[in-house]
This record gives C-alpha cells, sequence and structure tokens, in this order.
C-alpha cells in the first residue's frame, strides 16, 4: 500500500498546488468559510465515504473513511480558514478578497489532504482501521474551531491523531518535530479603568484614569519577571492602550488590551492569579474601578512523547526522494488549537520545511508577504502519508 500512495501521490503534485492556489485566491476569514467548505465538501461528492458537514460551531467537516479489515481509527486534521491580512506577495495568484489573505498556509494544508485523502479513499480496502479526516474551520479566530468539534463527539472512537503546519523554518523537504510541550498556549485580557475626568490644570479635582494604567502596564511585566520560574515560558503583551483624548483634560477612563503566552497551565494559572492581584491592587492605590475581562484561549499544544517518538523515527526510516532531513525542533512561540484534540487523544503535531527557494530571511507567517516554496505539499502530503502507513503497519 505504501508504494502505491506515494506514486500516487507523486503523480497528483501539480493537482495539489492548483488547489492551493485556487484557495489562496479565494481566502475566507474564520468563520465565514462557507464558500471553501462548500468547494471541501464538493470535492467528496460521489465517493464511497461517509461526509458530515457543519460539525462543531461553524463550518467543519469530516470525512470517515473506513478500511477493508477492522482495525484502530486514526484522525487526521487540517484548517482551512483565512486571516484579515492585505496581501503584498508577489505571486500571480493573489486573494481576490480585499483585506483576507491565506497567510499561514491554511491553503497548502488542505491542499495536501484533499488529495492525500482522495488517494486513501482509493486504497480503502487495504487499511486495516478507519480515517477520519477533519477539515476544521476558524482556526485563527478563538474559540476556534477545534475545540466545538472535540465537543460534538464525532472524534471520540479516535485512538491517535496527526496533523502538520508547515513553516518557513527550513527548505522544503525538512521535516521537524518535538516532544511534549510544543506550542504556547494563549490568553486574552481587557482591562477598564474608570477614574474622574477633570481640567488639566487641576489634577487634584480629578483621578487620573492614564496614569493608574500606565502603573498596571508596568507592573504586570514583574508578574513575568517575579512571579515565574525563570525556567518556565511566560510572556504578558499590551497590544492596545485606548487613551486617546485631549491634550490639556484628564482622561476619566481608558481600555487596555493584551496578549498572554505561556507553556504550560501551571504558568498560566500564576499569570491569571497576579493579574487579577495587581488589579485589585490598583483599585486600592489609585481609587479607580478596574473591570478585567482575562480570558483563556487556546491551550499549550502537548505532543504524546510516544507518539512523537513514532512520527520521528517512521519518518527517519522511509527512504524517500521528498523527504531530505527530519530534525528536532525547539518548543515554538505561537499557538494553535490543534492542542484541543490532543487533549483528549494521544496523537503529534509536526513541521514541514516551506522556505521559498533562494531566500535566506522568509517572511514568516501571518505575515503581508507570506510565501512558500509549493514543493511542501508534497512533502506534507508524503509525510503524513508515511506516519498513516506506518500507524496501520503496527497496529
Amino acid at each position: 500500500m505504501r508504494s502505491k500512495l506515494v506514486e500516487m501521490l507523486e503523480a497528483r503534485k501539480d493537482e495539489m498546488i492548483e488547489i492551493r492556489r485556487y484557495l489562496h485566491e479565494n481566502p475566507e476569514l474564520s468563520f465565514e468559510e462557507e464558500n471553501t467548505a462548500k468547494y471541501i465538501a464538493d470535492f467528496y461528492q460521489g465517493k464511497d465515504v461517509q461526509v458530515e458537514t457543519n460539525v462543531g460551531n461553524g463550518y467543519g467537516i469530516i470525512v470517515t473513511i473506513p478500511g477493508g479489515k477492522p482495525g484502530k481509527t486514526i484522525g487526521l486534521r487540517a484548517d482551512f480558514d483565512a486571516l484579515p491580512i492585505t496581501e503584498e506577495a508577489d505571486v500571480p495568484f493573489k486573494s481576490k478578497n480585499e483585506g483576507v489573505m491565506h497567510a499561514c498556509g491554511h491553503d497548502a494544508h488542505t491542499a495536501y489532504m484533499l488529495v492525500l485523502a482522495d488517494c486513501l479513499i482509493e486504497l480503502k480496502d487495504e487499511l486495516n482501521g478507519t480515517i477520519k479526516i477533519i477539515h476544521q474551520h476558524a482556526e485563527e479566530l478563538p474559540p476556534g474551531g477545534a475545540k466545538s468539534i472535540v465537543q460534538s463527539g464525532k472524534l471520540a472512537d479516535l485512538d491517535a491523531i496527526f496533523g502538520i503546519h508547515i513553516l518557513p523554518l527550513d527548505e522544503a523537504g525538512v521535516v521537524g518535530y518535538h516532544s511534549g510541550y510544543s506550542f504556547n498556549g494563549r490568553s486574552y485580557f481587557k482591562l477598564k479603568i474608570q477614574g474622574q475626568g477633570g481640567h488639566g490644570s487641576s489634577p487634584h479635582k480629578a483621578n487620573d484614569s492614564i496614569v493608574a494604567g500606565a502603573h498596571f502596564v508596568t507592573a504586570v511585566q514583574t508578574i513575568v519577571s517575579r512571579r515565574i520560574n525563570p525556567m518556565d515560558v511566560g510572556v504578558i503583551t499590551i497590544g492596545s492602550f485606548d487613551g486617546k483624548g485631549t491634550f490639556n483634560v484628564i482622561k476619566d477612563s481608558i481600555e487596555i488590551e493584551g496578549d498572554i503566552r505561556y507553556m504550560s497551565d501551571e504558568t498560566e494559572e500564576v499569570i491569571a492569579r497576579e493579574m487579577k492581584r495587581i488589579t485589585d491592587g490598583i483599585e486600592v492605590e489609585f481609587g479607580v474601578g478596574c473591570t478585567l475581562e482575562y480570558k483563556p484561549d487556546y491551550p499549550p499544544l502537548y505532543n504524546d512523547p510516544g507518539f512523537t517518538t513514532f512520527v520521528a523515527e517512521a519518518l527517519k526510516a522511509v527512504d524517500d526522494k521528498d523527504i531530505k532531513e527530519v530534525k528536532e525542533y525547539p518548543p515554538l512561540a505561537p499557538s494553535e488549537d490543534f492542542a484541543y484534540y490532543l487533549e483528549k487523544i494521544p496523537g503529534c503535531y509536526f513541521f514541514i520545511g516551506c522556505t521559498p527557494k533562494g531566500v535566506k530571511e522568509p517572511y514568516f507567517n501571518h505575515h503581508p508577504k507570506f510565501d512558500i516554496d509549493e514543493d511542501a505539499i508534497l512533502v506534507a502530503a508524503k509525510a503524513v502519508g508515511h506516519v498513516v502507513c506506518s500507524y496501520f503497519e503496527e497496529n
């Protein structure tokens, strides 16, 4: 089966690229991917599989491929939403939707997965188990699609789950992996400080919310420097300080928004507790009212060590001209809602190099000039295909 799958994927490389370019030209934002979801569902029309649409809290799709023999059930996930970014990449298939761009590679994820799934459907009689293809909506925008798909119960029978992300950390042909905590968790906060406005000449008759807010900005940085173990990872970013007013007027209220990253649930608990404590202290110290909204978005992504070792060894063992190197990566700073699957199902989320040829300093994911080496799409399909074959060979 493995040799047949590899031949089929190689023969359909151009089709993967064509699909990716179509999706790249027609991106849709998280929770708005109606046309993309229809395109994906239409791809499976007439095929001998079960297709479930509108799974979860949006346009999620699950395609069940039953094998010819009984066995274990695994899930393969690819996301398909885009970002609110105006594209600046110099490509002939630029986004046709102004202000929306596939700047993270989800177009490539969907392209490889569609063709891989189609090949697995053709070979399904040789499978000794079942595969569930998870086309996931809304990875980019919390609460995301993954959590709701897990909560739907439609993946309760999975024995393992696998997924990839293309990243311009290496050239196409390099596959990366990391065991244990591999992506940061992420939380969002918004703080409203209510003081008392007044004339700039009479601060004693007012209560300056900007001064209180400035103190908060400084104080929360001590959470990372003085409350978190130096061996742990934590970042608190103030992304917005909305205190615009008039130069000679004391502002009565402000809003501060920020982003929090952490590599363990324990670190998140410390940050949440200390942020609340600092906010309570500011109310007392400055005599202002504080309303703190704190919302965990995505948990840290934890790759099962056993499955990660399995993926690494399986890919190192294959003799494939397109998979040139398999290497260990350090933990990565972004967040990923694939973490929700891994909270319930053991598995591994690994990485596919996609740096464009001849580029030494590529634009990273989420940049308006983000681009990929499209050879990475076939690498992704093959890497996941090899993992599937190895899993069923061993189980």
